[in-house]
C-alpha cells in the first residue's frame, strides 16, 4: 500500500467529523469521532478515539483507546447514561451540556508519540512530543515530552533521551518539515547524534 495526500481509511472503519492530514492511515475496525489527526499518523486497527487532537507522526497501536467514555461519578445520583442519553429512553432531549463537557476535556497527543497496544489515554490528558505509552497502560495524567510511561495507572519509567538531546530534537521541529525534506534527510533522522549536531540549534 502506497500512501498519499488523501488519508487511507479501511472500509470497515467509522470516521465521523474528523479532520485528517496527509499520509494518514486508519486501520480496520477503528471508530473515530470529532477529532483531529495530523500528517503521517496512523491507527493500527480497532482503535476508539473521540474528542482528541492528535499531532503528526503519531503511532497508535491496535486496540488503543483515546478519551473513552467517562461517567458522571460525583455530580449525579446515577452514573448510568440514561441521565445524558435521555432520548434513547424516551426521557426527552439528550443532555448536551454533558457532551460539551467531554469535548472541553479532549485528549491532546503531541507529535511522534507512540501509544502501545491496548493502552488507554483518558480525557483531559496531554501527551508531549516524542513520548511513548507502554502496552496496556492507563494514562490519567499529563506525560512530558519524550517520557516513557507504563502501567495502571501509567507511571514514569524513564526518558527516551537525556534532556540536552530532547531539547535539540524539539528545537529542530522536524515534524514540520516538508515531504521532500523528510525524504532528503532520512539518513540523518536515522542517526541521532548526526541529526542533533546538524539540526539541534
Amino acid at each position: 500500500m502506497k500512501l498519499g495526500i488523501e488519508p487511507h481509511i479501511h472500509p470497515d472503519a467509522k470516521v465521523v467529523q474528523t479532520e485528517m492530514g496527509r499520509y494518514v492511515t486508519i486501520g480496520q475496525g477503528c471508530e473515530i469521532s470529532e477529532s483531529k489527526i495530523g500528517d503521517y499518523s496512523y491507527c493500527s486497527g480497532h482503535n476508539e478515539i473521540i474528542y482528541a487532537d492528535i499531532g503528526k507522526f503519531a503511532s497508535i497501536a491496535a486496540a488503543a483507546r483515546i478519551n473513552p467514555g467517562q461517567h458522571p461519578l460525583y455530580a449525579r445520583v446515577a452514573q448510568n447514561h440514561f441521565t445524558y442519553r435521555c432520548a434513547q429512553y424516551g426521557f426527552g432531549e439528550n443532555d448536551e451540556a454533558f457532551f460539551d463537557w467531554r469535548r472541553q476535556n479532549s485528549a491532546v497527543i503531541g507529535n511522534d508519540v507512540w501509544i502501545g497496544y491496548n493502552a488507554v489515554v483518558m480525557g483531559g490528558v496531554t501527551i508531549g512530543d516524542g513520548a511513548a505509552i507502554g502496552a496496556m497502560a492507563v494514562v490519567t495524567r499529563d506525560v512530558e515530552p519524550y517520557e516513557i510511561v507504563v502501567g495502571i495507572p501509567a507511571r514514569h519509567l524513564k526518558y527516551r533521551f537525556p534532556q540536552e538531546i530532547i531539547q535539540k530534537i524539539q528545537a529542530s521541529r522536524w515534524w514540520d518539515w516538508t515531504h521532500e525534506e523528510l525524504r532528503e534527510r532520512l539518513d540523518e533522522i536515522r542517526d541521532l547524534h548526526a541529526f542533533c549536531q546538524k539540526y539541534g540549534g
